[in-house]
This record gives C-alpha cells, sequence and structure tokens, in this order.
C-alpha cells in the first residue's frame, strides 16, 4: 500500500523554507537593474569599480558558505535560516540608505551573507524534509521561487525607472546622476526587499529542524515527531532506519573533517565544486548582471532595455515549470547534457551576432534561448545534485564546500568581467562561455551519475561502492 502524505504541512514548510530562495533571487539581480542608477549617484567610471560594486554581495556570499561549512552540521539548518532572515532585512534597509560607496557595498556584503547562507540551506532543508519520489521537484520550488524573486526584482526595477517621467531614453551619465531615478529611485529597488525578508525572518520560527538532522544529532524523538506530522508512523519508522543504516555505514563517531580526506569522499566533493564552477562559468550571471551592458551594447535605448531584463525574468519563471514537470521522469543527467548542447551553440551564435553585428533583435532572441536552457538545466539542477551526492555525515558541510566553490567561480565571472570584455571584445567573450558548456557537457557525460527516484540513503549505498 503506497504511502500517503500531509501534504499541506509539507508544503507549509517548503514555502516557507523558499522564503530564502526568493529572497535570494530578489538580492542577486536586482543590483543588474539599479546598475545604471546608481553608478552614476556614486560616479563610478571605471572597470575596477564597476566590477566591486556590482560582484561585493559575492564576497558575503563565500563568507555565508564558509559559515555554513562549520555551523550547519553542530547548530542545524533553521537557526542559520533564521539568522539570514535578519541579515536581508539590514542589508535591505542599509543599502536604501548608503549615502557613499563605501557604505553601498558594506550592506552589499551583509546581504551576501544572508545569500550564501540561504541558497547552501533553503534546498538542504527542502531535501532533508521531502520523500524520495517528490524529493526533486520540492527542491526545485527553491528554484522557482528564486526565479520568482529574480523577475519580481526586475518588474520592481523596471517599474520604479518609469516613475521619473522627465527622464529622456537616451539620458546621459550626468543627466541620469541628477534624476529622481539616480538620486532616489535606485533606493527604492533595495529597499522593497524588507517586506519579503522580514516576512522570511518570522515565518522560520514557526517550522521545525530538518528531520534527518535531528536523527543524526541523536534527537531521534523529535525527528519521529516531524516524520511523523509528513507522512505518518510507518514513513517516519521507515525513514529512521533508513537514516541510521546510512549513519553506521558511514562511522557512526559523528562529522569529522578528516572524512573529507576519504578517496570517494573526494571524488564526489571535486565533482560538486565542477558543477558549481560550470553554473557560474557558463556565463548566464554575466547576461544577468551586465544586462543593461549588453542591451546597450546591442542598441537598445535605457527604457527598451529596462523592459528586455523583465523578459528575461518572465522566461527564467517560466522555464523552472518545464524543470519541475521533468526531473523526476527524465533525470538530472540527461537534462544537463541536452542543454548544455544547446547552449554551446546559442553561445556561438550570440558571439556570431556581435561579431556579424547583427540586428539588437537576434540578439536577444539567442540571448533569451540560452537563457531557457540555463533555467531549466544547470540553475535549478545544481542544488538538487549538491542535497543528493553528498554522505549523509558531511551533507551540510559538503554542500556548503560546493556553495563556496559556486560564489567563487561568480565572483570572479562577475569582477573580472568588465575587464575581459575591454580586452576580448563581445563576441570573443560569448564564444568563451560556449567553449566552457561545451567542456562541462563532455565531463558531465564522462562522470555525474543518475539520482532520480532514489533516497538519500540509497545514493548513500550506491556512491559508496562507485
Amino acid at each position: 500500500m503506497p504511502l500517503t502524505y500531509n501534504r499541506r504541512y509539507l508544503w507549509t514548510i517548503v514555502l516557507t523554507a523558499t522564503l530564502g530562495g526568493f529572497l535570494f533571487g530578489y538580492d542577486w539581480v536586482v543590483i543588474g537593474g539599479a546598475k545604471p542608477f546608481y553608478e552614476p549617484y556614486f560616479n563610478i567610471t571605471s572597470a575596477a569599480d564597476q566590477g566591486w560594486g556590482t560582484s561585493s554581495a559575492l564576497i558575503g556570499c563565500m563568507i555565508g558558505a564558509i559559515v555554513c561549512i562549520f555551523l550547519a552540521e553542530p547548530f542545524g539548518r533553521r537557526p542559520l535560516l533564521i539568522f539570514s532572515g535578519f541579515l536581508f532585512s539590514l542589508s535591505a534597509l542599509g543599502t536604501a540608505l548608503a549615502e557613499s560607496f563605501f557604505a553601498f557595498n558594506t550592506y552589499r556584503i551583509i546581504g551576501g551573507i544572508a545569500m550564501g547562507v540561504a541558497l547552501n540551506l533553503s534546498p538542504l532543508y527542502i531535501s532533508e524534509m521531502s520523500p524520495p519520489e517528490m524529493r526533486g521537484r520540492l527542491v526545485n520550488m527553491n528554484q522557482l521561487l528564486i526565479m520568482i524573486g529574480v523577475l519580481l526584482a526586475q518588474v520592481v526595477n523596471w517599474q520604479i525607472s518609469l516613475l521619473d517621467t522627465d527622464l529622456p531614453v537616451s539620458a546621459g551619465f550626468q543627466e541620469i546622476a541628477q534624476s529622481w531615478s539616480g538620486q532616489e529611485g535606485w533606493r527604492w529597488m533595495f529597499g522593497a526587499e524588507m517586506v519579503p525578508a522580514t516576512l522570511f525572518f518570522v515565518l522560520m520560527f514557526f517550522v521545525p529542524e530538518s528531520a534527518r538532522w535531528l536523527a543524526k544529532s541523536g534527537k531521534t524523538e523529535k525527528a519521529k515527531i516531524v516524520l511523523e506530522k509528513i507522512g505518518g508512523e510507518e514513513y517516519a519508522t521507515k525513514s529512521l532506519l533508513e537514516t541510521q543504516k546510512a549513519l553506521l555505514s558511514n562511522d557512526s563517531s559523528g562529522f569529522k573533517p578528516g572524512l573529507f580526506l576519504e578517496k570517494r569522499v573526494l571524488g564526489l566533493l571535486a565533482l560538486g565544486i565542477f558543477l558549481a564552477f560550470l553554473q557560474q562559468w557558463s556565463g548566464i550571471n554575466v547576461v544577468i548582471y551586465y544586462a543593461s551592458d549588453i542591451f546597450i551594447a546591442a542598441g537598445f535605448d535605457l527604457k527598451q532595455m529596462m523592459l528586455q531584463i523583465v523578459v528575461i525574468g518572465g522566461i527564467m519563471v517560466v522555464s523552472v515549470f518545464v524543470t519541475l514537470a521533468t526531473v523526476d521522469r527524465w533525470g538530472r543527467k540527461s537534462i544537463l547534457m541536452f542543454c548544455l548542447a544547446g547552449m554551446t551553440l546559442l553561445y556561438g551564435g550570440i558571439g556570431y551576432a556581435f561579431f556579424a553585428e547583427l540586428s539588437g533583435g537576434v540578439i536577444v532572441l539567442l540571448v533569451l534561448a540560452n537563457v531557457m536552457l540555463y533555467s531549466i538545466s544547470l540553475a535549478p539542477l545544481l542544488w538538487v545534485l549538491l542535497s543528493e551526492i553528498f554522505p549523509a555525515r558531511i551533507r551540510g558541510a559538503a554542500i556548503s564546500i560546493g556553495a563556496l566553490a559556486h560564489w567563487v567561480g561568480n565572483f570572479t565571472l562577475t569582477y573580472f568581467f568588465p575587464t575581459i570584455k575591454e580586452n576580448l571584445g563581445w563576441a570573443n567573450n560569448f564564444w568563451l562561455y560556449g567553449g566552457i558548456c561545451a567542456v562541462g557537457f563532455l565531463i558531465i557525460w564522462k562522470v555525474l551519475p543518475e539520482t532520480k527516484g532514489k533516497s538519500l540513503e540509497q545514493l548513500d549505498q550506491e556512491l559508496a561502492k562507485s
């Protein structure tokens, strides 16, 4: 007889946790739409300062990932997610009120710490609370909320920019600096995040700690109560037995940093780090952070550019529904390979469009198609795979190492992009990303195991033998 689940309770837990993903998505992308306005306000003209303003939050993201490496296992997922909600709120307020470039970046770094914690622990928490046959879809709900956060940030940026009716569509740097958008508008873009950040902070007090973390921390009775609420007594008993069996087979003496030196763990860690760098160096974050520069280079004016950024957000949201419908049927590996092959070809086309100076419309279509493939594959599936491939005893710390690699890749890509673009030009820059996607396709084809439809405990056993 198949198990039945308390879906209302399960969805309450999942949707609360996904607010961390939503806030990550908003904070991740709001910088792109605000960039044309805060840069004139702070008189940012050099490539180095442009790169720092766009990427400073990523330093905080690295700090957040390091915090999770050391604290996610001993203290659990829930306290750190509550802490991230507080930091999101503080960052939104501080960035909105910043009067100097130093203060602006300080609060962006604080927000980055929140982003690093939320992006690590929201999908991990959901994964550890999900039944095996629902795990892919439920973890991808976090990605859906990330993309909704992305879209909302882009809509908010666009709508706030439209409030400045006196700003010419072809406004120059100094005109923008003196306009309402350049003085006040960009502040509202960041400040709007206060509302969902406060909601996340409050609601996380009302959900339980991860049942699997409770079980492996010796709090079996508390874990059983949570699991019984999700799936009843039979499900709770079965899940606890599987967790205890997996823990025993992986050494019952508790988490030790030395576990990372085991041969199979090193291999899985290397795979996770590779996937994290691939997600970043596939180049889509350049499209997200520097969309304004790309579309202006393609011939669009200021208001057209802001609208095109919103369209990117809409494509990203719609694409996640494709992943939700296919991830537990087609599998993670097949989706990644198909989309990486497509991204390789599309980057070749985007590079050629800039090389041949084709119309802006052609570039927009190719960019949107590329964003769609990324949003179906690398964007959500990195976090699904990181939550699945590591042994239970080190899962939280290992995911945090993978996330740290993700943020290092993100920072290096974002900070150095203005300089790389100046030296390589638009065409060569996109051809470079196409080459990276091609390498990613080959390595995933050769190395990545399929994880669909298997419990975390089954994966522990299978990957231990590989």
